[in-house]
């Protein structure tokens, strides 16, 4: 079954790390995309740009609203995500609480949705 790993965090938390501490957090969460990917395990990861960066999209009848950034009320931003193919939640949630980011927020472990039909 597919999972999605969605992780967030306090974008205010990355930037407070030294540079040393923001190279081994990097390092750290490639070697381990690395170890999920070599047990066939890893669909895809990413990480994301600044929060400051985004835009939301909402449609109100019939015409789009765009907005900058993310929901102001929320304090934790969405920092990345990672999908991956795992026997079942219990592994998913395993997988997730490896995830080196787990450490400064949080990890939301989602199964896919098969859209009937599809």
């Amino acid at each position: 079954m597919k999972y999605v790993l969605l992780v967030y965090g306090e974008e205010k938390d990355l930037h407070a790390l030294t540079p040393e501490g923001s190279a081994k957090l990097d390092a750290d969460s490639l070697a381990y995309d690395r170890s999920l990917d070599q047990q066939g395990k890893l669909i895809i990861a990413q990480a994301l740009q600044s929060v400051k960066t985004s835009k939301t999209v909402r449609r109100r009848k019939g015409k789009r609203l765009v907005t900058d950034g993310p929901f102001t009320e929320t304090k934790e931003q969405l920092l990345g995500f990672v999908m991956i193919e795992a026997e079942n939640l219990d592994e998913a949630l395993e997988i997730a609480g490896g995830i080196p980011l787990a450490e400064l927020g949080t990890i939301e472990v989602r199964a896919i949705y098969d859209v009937p039909g599809s």
